[in-house]
């Protein structure tokens, strides 16, 4: 319904009066309780004051830099991979591919002043072999890569710390639907846009199935070149930093943008400093969502939670006490939705930390408390294929010698069980499917595996299936 009072209003004086609400909410400017960035009510030519978010600019703009990279890739011919190609025409192997040249520009947030350390995503620096940050009074410096982690997509570089300026650090988890945000970066190579808009939705995810997700979703303008820029509250706080959008055909934006919270490229910036890398706990369970009918048969209240149908032996969950049957509801006291969002959780925690789960076991609730291991151990002859890689989730691995029934004579892993609908469902394994390589690497058991993965960046499986050998892209 149409308010009375705001068609009343002339075009000029409803756009300010909204504004000027805007700004009231925000920070209390009638009672003189500015933000802390400085918010003011200029002086119009007529006398009239009217709010402007200039101030809060200009205090946080020297934190965000652009991101200039010059990199190579590797181009690679598909058909050269192709066993049946290779034995219809003939030809050899592939070695390695032609390397070609690109340049790429993102944005990034200096996030602390006396060492020189920055956020940004980890695809715009991708592949970089050289690194340039502009600073918005023109100053050009040299980047190098502290650490990334293409799971959350957050990397942090490091610059020499001299004159700069360090945002401040909001806490994410207070963010609300409707809080006004606005975002700075580089869209397009347009130094220093700035868009404003509110917080469309909280807890997003599904994006990426590989990645560990919990974004924040805003309706600011974001487009390419925003990616690893500001996304700020009105107090001038990094609340988010741009990493996404939804786009029409032609890459621009429609409104659906998304930043990683600061809390979580937080958690991932201390660990990458520390140890150069993340070193994501592993709780050893394999789950499923809880659907209404899996709450009735349950007895749940409610179809939320991480239905446990599988627990690895000797992992933290089995050490703590969960039970196949088991539905985990939350974690430290956070509500668990669903899958997806037990694993962003765990997966954003460190090795060795203790956590507190609520299950549901029988109907009723129970605390257990588990201590998480180090992602990427398994067992030496089986295991789940997740704590290898996130994009073999869903798959059971076990090692494959002249022990096993039908044994083609080559030793390699086997895929046991792969649970539909899982990434590794979803990137062709099949039950049955023996691993013989990795990019052309002969492996022979699970450990040779993990080391064959470990490090890579595009990752092609040579698989053996019935009678046929194929490759098996997972990323």
């Amino acid at each position: 319904m149409t308010n009375p009072i705001a068609l009343r209003l002339s075009r000029g004086h409803r756009r300010g009066a909204l504004l000027l609400a805007l700004l009231f909410a925000a920070g209390g400017l009638v009672t003189g309780q500015a933000a802390t960035a400085g918010l003011a009510l200029p002086l119009t030519g007529d006398g009239q004051s009217m709010p402007s978010l200039a101030p809060v600019i200009e205090e946080v703009s020297p934190s965000v830099v652009n991101i200039a990279v010059r990199g190579s890739v590797e181009v690679r011919n598909p058909f050269m991979d192709d066993p049946f190609f290779r034995r219809f025409f003939g030809t050899p192997e592939q070695g390695p591919g032609q390397r070609r040249r690109f340049q790429s520009a993102g944005s990034g947030v200096i996030v602390d002043a006396e060492q020189g350390y920055l956020i940004t995503n980890h695809h715009v620096i991708e592949n970089a072999e050289e690194i340039t940050i502009t600073l918005v009074d023109g100053r050009e410096l040299t980047a190098e890569v502290i650490g990334s982690d293409r799971g959350s997509d957050v990397a942090v570089l490091k610059v020499e710390p001299k004159n700069l300026r360090a945002i401040k650090l909001a806490d994410s988890d207070a963010s609300r639907v409707g809080d006004f945000v606005v975002a700075i970066g580089n869209p397009f190579g347009l130094q220093h846009t700035v868009t404003s808009g509110i917080v469309s939705a909280l807890g997003r995810s599904g994006l990426n199935p590989d990645g560990y997700e919990d974004f924040i979703q805003t309706d600011a303008s974001i487009n390419p070149g925003n990616s690893g820029g500001a996304l700020i509250n009105l107090r001038g706080e990094l609340i988010g930093v741009n990493t996404a959008i939804f786009s029409a055909r032609g890459g621009g934006n429609i409104g659906i943008g998304f930043a990683i919270p600061v809390n979580m490229a937080r958690a991932i910036m201390d660990q990458i400093i520390e140890f150069g890398e993340v070193r994501r706990g592993l709780l050893g369970v394999n789950i499923f969502p809880v659907t209404p009918s899996t709450a009735e048969a349950y007895g749940l209240s409610e179809a939320r939670g991480a239905l446990v149908v599988q627990v690895a032996p000797g992992s933290a969950a089995e050490e703590a006490g969960v039970q196949i049957d088991d539905v985990i509801v939350s974690v430290n006291g956070r509500k668990i939705d669903d899958p997806n969002q037990l694993r962003n959780v765990i997966g954003l925690m460190r090795v060795g930390e203790q956590v507190r789960l609520e299950v549901i076991r029988d109907g009723r609730s129970r605390t257990l408390t588990a201590t998480l291991q180090e992602t990427g151990t398994l067992a030496a002859d089986s295991g789940d294929a997740g704590a290898i890689d996130s994009a073999l989730e869903g798959a059971q691995l076990a090692n494959y010698t002249s022990s096993r029934p039908n044994y083609i004579g080559q030793d390699g892993v086997i895929v046991t069980e792969v649970t539909d609908g899982s990434p590794a469902a979803q990137r062709g394994l099949r039950n049955g499917d023996i691993i013989l390589a990795v990019n052309r690497n002969r492996v022979r058991n699970l450990t040779e595996l993990q080391a064959a993965i470990d490090g890579s960046g595009a990752v092609i499986l040579r698989v053996r299936r019935g009678n046929q050998n194929l490759l098996v892209p997972i990323r």
